[in-house]
């Protein structure tokens, strides 16, 4: 298994990735599938996004094939650029239950006591997902506040839990 940062030439593996996280986990992402197909140039936006100061993808590589990824992204505004967000953690359904998602999550969080400006990092996660629970709470992470009726996928509502890692 190989982790690493993304590069804009992985753009196109991150989005193909993407579009399966959409589809076979719709309960855990703001986005829909349905939205994210429609989106212009989504390869060119992926590409562009990688570049962002203060935006970290990492991947899981498979034998070169990307099975996993993880952002961390830091606020931008004077006042919260002391935190960070989660964003996009996934791992195939063919590389869970082998600590890719804790490896992908420490790489996050090692990046960002690297980075020397981030102090907390918050997440989200739907409350019905035991396993992600359980891993960030292994990591270190509080829940801070639930949310009931976070997203609606169909008919269905699903509660998310907010999460804080304090790291200093």
């Amino acid at each position: 298994m190989e982790y690493r940062q993304l590069v804009a030439e992985d753009a196109s593996a991150y989005w193909e990735l993407r579009l399966e996280a959409l589809q076979s986990s719709p309960e855990a992402f703001g986005t829909s599938y349905e939205e994210a197909i429609q989106r212009d140039n989504p390869i060119e936006r992926v590409k562009d996004n990688l570049k962002i100061k203060g935006n970290y993808t990492f991947g899981a590589f498979d034998q070169y094939k990307l099975i996993g990824m993880v952002t961390l992204l830091q606020e931008s505004s004077l006042k919260m650029k002391h935190r960070a967000n989660i964003f996009a953690m996934y791992v195939s359904p063919i590389g869970r239950g082998k600590g890719i998602g804790k490896a992908l999550m420490e790489l996050a969080i090692a990046q960002a006591k690297e980075s020397r400006e981030i102090e907390k990092i918050n997440l989200s996660v739907v409350s019905s997902n035991e396993a992600a629970k359980n891993l960030y709470l292994q990591l270190g992470f509080k829940v801070f506040g639930t949310e009931e009726m976070a997203l609606k996928v169909g008919d269905a509502y699903f509660e998310e839990q907010h999460m804080s890692l304090i790291l200093k």
